[in-house]
């Protein structure tokens, strides 16, 4: 793999000025791929997804069933030099084969390269064409991936915004374009949603464009139920909450909110508007946040609805820490005056260590040591 490696990458030195070495396949071709085994034959597919694509036996057994029909390695080997002039590694290409072991089969030259030209038309460097068929090497075999992409760059804004959500699913490169995703963008939009909005909503939850645009207004729907209709400010991060929960789950979250926190209609109502993703907490974690801001805080039920955000602490890493710090400080006197729960929750890691712990190294030595313990989930004995 690693002579096959240094033969590819020696051929493919290509100057600078141009865009993309694979931009002639027939050249690239004849410089890098390897003679065609004298007696095809004795071609083992199996073998060669060892030895030269670097995958495990398991994994080349499981791929070599989808490449039975291949009798020589010419072209597999045309496909790797290719990979290797968008600059994958040979553990990336391994890791590309491992996906779409099919990809070894593409033509370079009436498949893989007008593909890679397309989107170097639409200003891709050569390593984001590279990234891109890391993450969606079945797409990259089809040319319906350049008009898609034309689409999504403008509306992402940049290539890395788009990677994003394609590295938990291709479902974007998958989905039609014209009777899925663009109604739901127009329909976003006309819910007062701009094209910055629409990104942030879907890098977390790209299936929000790509569901049928029926289960869109729906979410829309239910969003608007729970008191944040369509140009609030609220409105996106209340879409994204209840995107894909029935109403069902919703009104058993909502009951399960009140008991938990011992509050009422009106203020389980305000708690959700002033942070919908409250929704989809679980519920041993709003159990678990209930009980140490009631019962060891002491904070009024009425004054956790109103500051929400609480729920989305971290219990562990902030909310129960600075409590204990902040507890210290006052039964030592250390604390010139009083300050809210909030005050010192919302601040930055680095921003309460400042302020609570680095002017107390001399009156209490060990503050930072018994901070950062607690921090991991250590709590100091005292």
């Amino acid at each position: 793999m690693l002579r096959l490696r240094t033969s590819i990458l020696t051929h493919l030195a290509i100057p600078s000025s141009s865009a993309y070495p694979c931009s002639s396949p027939c050249r690239l071709l004849s410089a890098t791929a390897p003679p065609i085994s004298p007696n095809p034959s004795s071609f083992a597919v199996e073998d060669y997804l060892v030895g030269t694509c670097g995958l495990t036996r398991p994994q080349a057994l499981k791929a070599s069933a989808k490449l039975s029909h291949l009798k020589s390695p010419s072209k597999p080997d045309a496909v790797l030099a290719f990979l290797a002039g968008l600059g994958l590694s040979g553990a990336d290409a391994a890791a590309v084969v491992v996906k779409d072991p099919r990809l070894l089969c593409a033509k370079v030259d009436k498949t893989l390269a007008p593909v890679v030209a397309g989107l170097t038309g639409l200003g891709l460097s050569r390593s984001e064409i590279g990234r891109l068929v890391s993450l969606a090497p079945a797409n990259s075999r089809c040319r319906s991936i350049v008009s898609k992409l034309d689409y999504y760059l403008p509306l992402f804004g940049s290539i890395d915004n788009l990677l994003r959500p394609l590295r938990r699913s291709n479902c974007l490169l998958r989905c039609n374009l014209d009777k899925v995703v663009k109604p739901n963008v127009a329909f976003l939009q006309e819910c007062g949603l701009g094209a910055c909005d629409i990104v942030k909503l879907c890098i977390p939850a790209e299936r929000i464009l790509t569901t049928n645009p029926e289960q869109v207004r729906a979410m829309v729907a239910c969003a608007q139920r729970l008191g944040m209709p369509p140009g609030s400010g609220m409105f996106r991060y209340a879409l994204q909450a209840v995107a894909f929960l029935t109403q069902e789950k919703i009104t058993a979250k909502v009951e399960y909110l009140k008991n938990t926190f011992r509050w009422s209609d009106a203020e389980v109502a305000l708690a959700v508007s002033r942070n919908p993703s409250v929704l989809r907490r679980s519920k041993e974690s709003l159990q678990r946040k209930s009980d140490f801001l009631i019962s060891v805080v002491g904070l009024e039920p009425a004054y956790i609805s109103r500051i929400s955000v609480f729920i989305t602490f971290s219990l562990e890493c902030r909310l129960r820490p600075r409590h204990y710090v902040v507890n210290f400080l006052k039964e030592n006197g250390l604390l010139d005056r009083e300050r809210s729960y909030y005050a010192f929750c919302r601040m930055t890691d680095k921003a309460f260590t400042d302020k609570y712990i680095c002017p107390h190294k001399e009156a209490a030595p060990h503050l930072a040591k018994y901070y950062a313990a607690a921090c991991r989930g250590e709590l100091p004995a005292q």
